[in-house]
């Protein structure tokens, strides 16, 4: 069970820790999808979605984010929409139809190499409202080219709609040549680095490709925790519960965290704890992050 956090922790402070991609094609999976748990639900219209069911995946999603959400006892999850390529025929259209929309969330914009291209989509998004660049909804980029990743920094500071940043692994690993989890260290690390170093929240992992073996997800996400990343995007239900136990912190962890910032709070600046653990700002951030998230209401049994 998740140890209770201090009520000086905010939970709304905490960004989503699990993310279901879903095929914008098909209504029915997505209405499955609402009802999953999922802190966000991203409906896809690009690698999951066949040339020829573009149109209709676009048509249909426009349809559920004008439409008025249904109220029910749970957390409604967050919608997002990943839309197409930016380089390709169909993004600037899928943005401007989708931008306004009451029922949007964000845009993901994957394949993003560059600043320019943060630019250009939210200029799009601007002219489907008022054209005011401050009514742009929030955009988040995925890199999964080298020349994405090179950029990192670039694109999480290219515009105020930018929200953050995320690595889509497959393509990655593909322009990359990867065989192994090793190859792909140094891009992740970058990622962090540069989500942090931006003031974005720290962004989620990308997906886990065996939908199966949960086991090898629990212990992937706990590495991937290990690496500041925050969460994770999943691409099946079954998944969700994995990802939300691997991303709170352990009963342990919530009661050191407590110490730190109750610690904090008598003496500002610089302090020692009884147990010989030193105490800066930095580190009582930190603590206050994990109280944070501690707070969160599980949506899988008791979390822990």
């Amino acid at each position: 069970m998740t140890a209770t956090a201090s009520p000086a922790a905010s939970p709304a402070a905490v960004p989503p820790l699990t993310w279901l991609y879903v095929p914008g094609d098909r209504p029915a999976v997505v209405a499955k999808a609402l009802a999953s748990g999922a802190d966000a639900v991203v409906i896809d219209l690009e690698d999951a979605v066949a040339a020829d069911r573009k149109s209709y995946a676009l048509r249909a999603t426009a349809e559920l984010l004008a439409a008025p959400r249904p109220v029910g006892p749970a957390p409604a999850p967050a919608l997002h929409v990943r839309v197409n390529a930016l380089t390709g025929p169909r993004s600037a259209t899928e943005i401007r139809m989708l931008a306004a929309l009451p029922g949007l969330a964000g845009l993901r914009l994957p394949k993003v190499s560059g600043a320019a291209d943060i630019g250009r989509a939210a200029a799009w998004a601007a002219a489907a409202g008022s054209g005011r660049p401050e009514e742009v909804p929030p955009l988040y980029a995925l890199l999964e080219s080298a020349l994405g990743v090179e950029h990192a920094f670039a694109v999480a500071t290219a515009h105020p709609a930018l929200c953050g940043i995320s690595l889509g692994e497959a393509d990655l690993r593909a322009e990359l040549g990867v065989r192994d989890e090793d190859g792909l260290g140094w891009a992740r690390g970058r990622t962090v680095v540069a989500a942090r170093a931006a003031g974005l929240p720290p962004p989620p992992q990308s997906v886990f490709p065996d939908l199966r073996d949960t086991g090898a997800l629990a212990a992937s996400c706990a590495r991937g925790r290990a690496l500041g990343f925050l969460g994770r995007a999943a691409l099946h239900p079954r998944q969700l519960p994995v990802i939300e136990r691997a991303y709170l912190p352990t009963p342990e962890e919530v009661e050191r965290a407590g110490e730190t910032v109750r610690a904090a709070a008598g003496q500002p600046g610089a302090c020692a704890l009884p147990d010989g653990r030193f105490v800066d700002p930095a580190v009582v951030a930190d603590a206050r992050r994990t109280l944070a998230l501690a707070a969160r209401r599980p949506r899988y049994g008791d979390g822990r």
